[in-house]
């Protein structure tokens, strides 16, 4: 897959593509709904002669035009969106920067430069998306700033449950801690990334050993507690259980929750790696123990939950 970053004003000339069928929209989460669209315009490209692309945009537009939201936190940050879209098999990643000038393009003039201008053929989006100043370009008007320079496709709004699958369904789920709920909407588990760092060391002195894991601020952390997940090392993923919270056995005292993975049946030295967490199932909150003996015993009930219900689970994909 080709990655095209594209400023405002864009430099590029539509004879620097092939012809192409385009998925447009904003995509945090690449959900079940969202691969609707982008497998559409790929299906669209392989009928018709075309190269398949979609176009996104960073940062989230409303960091730009919000008055309270300076950072936002992602289902899947830029990096992760670009690997699960050349994993549905793309040839052109667009990522527009967003800024007040792109915004406040009218949407002809968005629809001339960002589309007709990069030789796109085809276009693809959900029924809501919007384009152009205040969003004033829907996909009611699109064929109106089409000037018959390309043909669109029109996604449907995608339910599950008698509720659309939305990316703000999904972050509601998560900081609800129901990620076992997930995979319905989002076609897989949600999956953070992270640093393995060095931690206090006192997991090893009570038979449960933990990767202490640095996550990029730009995820949604699940609400404190202990999951059970798998936790992708070196392009093997394995189980584990983890703990996300402060501690409160050991009374300690920190600025935001560590996230602590138990990996079961593993002993390799993985300081300073980067490491994938899937979160898998919610197993319950996390709680001050009278000392390390009930820690323990806790610890290991946990343990048998996790291989439990790995051992019932079966992967949800749209």
């Amino acid at each position: 897959m080709e990655i095209k970053k594209l400023n405002f004003p864009h430099m590029m000339d539509k004879n620097d593509f092939p012809p192409l069928s385009m998925a447009l929209g904003y995509f945090d989460g690449v959900h079940c709904g969202h691969q609707q669209v982008i497998l559409e315009a790929k299906k669209q490209a392989e009928e018709n002669g075309l190269y398949s692309a979609v176009m996104t945009f960073d940062p989230h537009p409303s960091v730009v035009l919000g008055k309270n939201e300076k950072h936002i936190q992602y289902i899947t940050p830029l990096e992760e969106k670009i690997e699960i879209i050349e994993e549905l098999g793309i040839d052109y990643l667009f990522i527009v920067h967003f800024t007040t000038e792109f915004a406040n393009l009218v949407p002809q003039e968005f629809i001339d430069q960002y589309v007709i201008g990069l030789n796109v053929k085809h276009v693809v989006a959900g029924f809501d998306y919007t384009y152009g100043r205040m969003g004033k370009g829907t996909m009611e008007t699109i064929p109106f700033h089409s000037r018959n320079q390309f043909t669109f496709s029109v996604i449907p709004k995608l339910t599950k449950n008698h509720e659309k699958v939305s990316s703000t369904r999904i972050r509601h789920l998560l900081k609800e801690g129901r990620t076992v709920e997930i995979p319905q909407l989002l076609g897989r588990f949600y999956t953070t990334s992270g640093i393995v760092i060095h931690g206090d060391k006192r997991g090893r002195t009570i038979g449960f050993p933990t990767a202490n894991i640095a996550m990029d601020d730009d995820y949604i952390l699940p609400p404190l507690g202990v999951y059970a997940v798998k936790i992708e090392v070196d392009g093997t993923w394995f189980q584990g259980i983890c703990n996300v919270g402060f501690k409160p056995t050991f009374k300690m005292e920190a600025s935001k929750p560590s996230v602590e993975v138990h990996i079961l049946h593993f002993e390799n030295d993985i300081y300073g790696q980067k490491v994938k967490i899937e979160w898998q199932l919610y197993l319950r909150k996390e709680q001050k123990f009278t000392g390390v003996a009930e820690l323990v015993n806790q610890l290991e009930q946990d343990k048998q939950h996790a291989i439990q219900y790995f051992q019932r689970n079966r992967h949800t994909s749209c």
